[in-house]
């Protein structure tokens, strides 16, 4: 399997958290409009208490879940081709 979608996601996940720590995003609002984690965290707990390296962390995590979805996902099409 190529994971070349897992790598690219994985990178938008970085480069989501780097423009947020440069200070480039003041109102965090680019960084919570693609922040997957982020989403949900303000609902259970205040967002000012969360730790912004954790989110950092959570945030890089699932943008690479979510390419490892696509790159199954895309095997999985091309597998169904190859048996027809």
């Amino acid at each position: 399997m190529r994971y070349r979608v897992t790598i690219v996601a994985t990178l938008i996940g970085v480069a989501l958290c780097l423009y947020n720590y440069t200070g480039y995003d003041p109102h965090n609002m680019v960084f919570f409009m693609f922040s997957i984690p982020g989403w949900f965290a303000d609902m259970f707990k205040d967002i000012h208490e969360i730790n912004v390296f954790t989110m950092y962390a959570l945030t890089i995590v699932s943008w690479a879940i979510l390419g490892f979805v696509c790159d199954w996902m895309i095997a999985r099409g091309r597998r169904r081709k190859r048996s027809y």
